[in-house]
């Protein structure tokens, strides 16, 4: 028999011999097979996804789909609903007019608020071209608040952005609350109050940020070859390592050094141009660039070419 275990919220289907083994579905037949040694773990699977075909020929004004939506786990019910259609002949409507056969709202004021919610955050991770494992385990996130009631008074919305700004520091793919701010509606003020609160109410943490994790991504949005990104990553965190930038942040520190290595290339970008992208002020960076160009020639890697000398660099 199958052994199931715990996974956030859905159970998982497991081969008792072979747990780690990804299984194979048999759409035809409905089984979960193990490919390591054939064990039928489940049969009469139920395709819980929507239907494969729809009849676009059809009129605007009638439903395509035959069947609901995609059954979704992080609600009570599992947003599993029947929805009448419009009747047409004389024997839907009653002697008034009013249609015989009305849908009743079944989903609960809960799950309709986390529906709403969750379509916000795959909204906002659209606009910033997100993965969906993002998108799954911020609705992970938003369900553990809601459910907790820690964070009453707040905006499902502001909840729902600082979910989102956790889940990217968790999987590794950080993003700056700016980025955050900018396809939300939500301040960047209220988004930071509502990341403390959430981090102390579920009693979890996130990996310190680095000057690493936003460089490929500045270097690439700005067009820069790879010999400037690698310059850049090596200048800050040399700079970093000799303590030349106290208290200046991670994203600061990432814009002005690749300032300092695209002005020693033949690739060079203006302060504003490597402020929109990282979205920093230009001040911001020449403070940084200032506090680093005093030891530019112990930055540099060995083997960069450049194009501009380093005493030639421009003192700001």
């Amino acid at each position: 028999m199958a052994s199931t275990s715990r996974l956030d919220v859905l159970p998982r289907v497991t081969c008792p011999n072979h747990p780690d083994s990804i299984l194979v579905e048999d759409y035809r037949a409905g089984d979960m097979i193990c490919p390591e040694c054939g064990l039928v773990v489940g049969d009469r699977v139920i395709d819980v996804g929507s239907e494969w075909r729809t009849f676009s020929n059809d009129k605007a004004t009638k439903d395509p789909s035959r069947v609901g939506d995609t059954q979704n786990p992080l609600l009570s019910d599992g947003d599993l609903t029947t929805m009448i259609g419009k009747g047409t002949g004389a024997a839907s409507f009653d002697e008034f007019g009013n249609s015989k056969y009305q849908n009743r709202r079944t989903m609960s004021s809960s799950d309709r608020a986390m529906m709403n919610a969750f379509k916000e955050i795959t909204n906002m991770a659209d606009r910033i071209n997100l993965p969906r494992n993002i998108v799954d385990r911020t609705n992970n996130l938003f369900k553990q608040v809601y459910e907790q009631k820690s964070l009453k008074g707040r905006s499902n919305d502001a909840i729902a952005s600082a979910c989102l700004y956790i889940a990217c520091r968790q999987e590794g793919v950080p993003r700056t609350f700016k980025e955050i701010c900018a396809v939300s509606r939500i301040s960047k003020k209220e988004i930071g109050r509502c990341f403390k609160l959430i981090l102390k109410a579920l009693e979890t943490s996130v990996d310190l940020i680095t000057t690493g994790d936003f460089m490929s991504r500045f270097c690439s949005n700005l067009g820069l070859p790879k010999q400037v990104q690698m310059a850049a990553t090596h200048i800050a965190r040399k700079a970093v390592e000799l303590d030349l930038v106290p208290g200046r942040s991670p994203i600061s520190v990432a814009a002005a050094a690749i300032y300092m290595a695209s002005q020693a290339s033949a690739e060079k970008r203006t302060q504003k141009e490597i402020g929109d992208i990282a979205g920093v002020a230009d001040v911001t960076i020449r403070q940084s660039y200032r506090l680093i160009y005093p030891r530019a020639p112990d930055l540099f890697p060995v083997d960069f070419k450049f194009d501009t000398p380093v005493d030639k660099l421009p003192q700001l």
